[in-house]
């Protein structure tokens, strides 16, 4: 964006000149200003044709001060022209406008903030549960890796102001993550997104042990510690290396393609009202059925019998392949 702003100074430079020689030629010569641009731009552009009228002294002087003036201002013009083109620029805008195009159209997406190394595997998350999302990277360099990834929907902001989320379509989105890299920053933007839209959905990283309760009465739903992750992580593999392994196949971490997922039942759904055994779903889509989460509240009832009465607005927890989450998907109506 610098170089397409210098290349418009330039451009504005080369406009007064024009208009400072058709000036300096309509007064000293006493001619048309038609004669005065023709005699301005066969200077400047060193093209050597006949003057319209004999020069006089004044403006055998003013010729030599704006051929100075307009050889240098040309000739970086040109190459301004040039790399403006052909230098990436061109690109830059196209690829910008293009960005401008797709987040309009996005709708129930989620705010990334922050594109640093937690922000970098969110993103990858994100893309292979094939979910509509955009980035907001302050840093420059952290904004031109994320680049790379292919339609991923990136631009240079402040998350914790309100033009920078609004940009991101905040008022369309379901939800957002703070990932910046300080605590302050995590809360300013989840301060900023609850003002801007009060049911948003909003998880934000915490970076210091002691920031969970402030990010929460910040407006945050929920916080996340890699660090705390990463360390319980990391004892788990060698206390329990089995559990780890489980876990690492249905986060995609393993060999085996195994996805854990959710799927809200519908009112008019096929297995509604129906308790489990009923509904047959393991036979349908050879999906486990680990747990089934309330809507009244937060409980959930973890590995349910087969008599549990299936209700409208409950959440099915399921393991199992893409595939099978597809059709039961549409058992549930969704």
């Amino acid at each position: 964006m610098q170089q397409h702003k210098r290349t418009l100074y330039i451009l504005y430079l080369l406009v007064a000149i024009i208009l400072i020689g058709i000036g300096g030629y309509y007064l000293l010569l006493d001619i048309s200003l038609m004669d005065a641009f023709y005699m301005t731009v066969i200077t400047i552009s060193t093209v050597g044709f006949q003057e319209v009228v004999p020069l006089t002294v004044p403006a055998q002087l003013f010729t030599i001060i704006l051929i100075f003036f307009s050889l240098g201002t040309l000739g970086y013009t040109g190459s301004q022209l040039i790399s403006f083109f052909f230098g990436g620029t061109l690109q830059e805008v196209w690829r910008e406008q293009k960005m401008k195009d797709r987040l309009a159209d996005l709708n129930d997406h989620i705010i990334v903030c922050g594109a640093g190394e937690t922000g970098q595997h969110i993103i990858q998350s994100l893309e292979r549960e094939n979910v509509e999302f955009v980035v907001i990277e302050f840093e420059e360099d952290k904004l031109e890796a994320i680049k790379e990834y292919d339609n991923v929907i990136a631009f240079q902001g402040d998350a914790t102001q309100d033009e920078v989320l609004e940009k991101a379509g905040i008022h369309r989105a379901k939800g957002l993550i703070a990932a910046l890299n300080s605590d302050a920053n995590n809360l300013y933007t989840v301060l900023t997104a609850r003002q801007l839209k009060p049911d948003l959905l909003i998880v934000a990283r915490a970076i210091t042990h002691n920031s969970h309760e402030k990010l929460i009465r910040a407006g945050a739903d929920k916080t996340v510690s890699p660090n705390e992750i990463g360390g319980h992580r990391m004892a788990s593999m060698l206390l329990k290396p089995s559990v780890i392994a489980f876990l690492d196949t249905i986060t995609h971490s393993g060999k085996i393609d195994l996805n854990l997922n959710e799927v809200v039942i519908q009112p008019s759904s096929a297995i509604s009202n129906k308790t489990l055994m009923q509904a047959n779903i393991p036979e349908q889509t050879d999906l486990i059925i680990i747990a089934i989460k309330e809507k009244e509240d937060d409980g959930i009832v973890f590995n349910p019998t087969k008599d549990h009465l299936l209700k409208p607005g409950q959440t099915l927890i399921a393991l199992g392949d893409n595939d099978d989450l597809k059709k039961l998907k549409k058992l549930a109506g969704a």
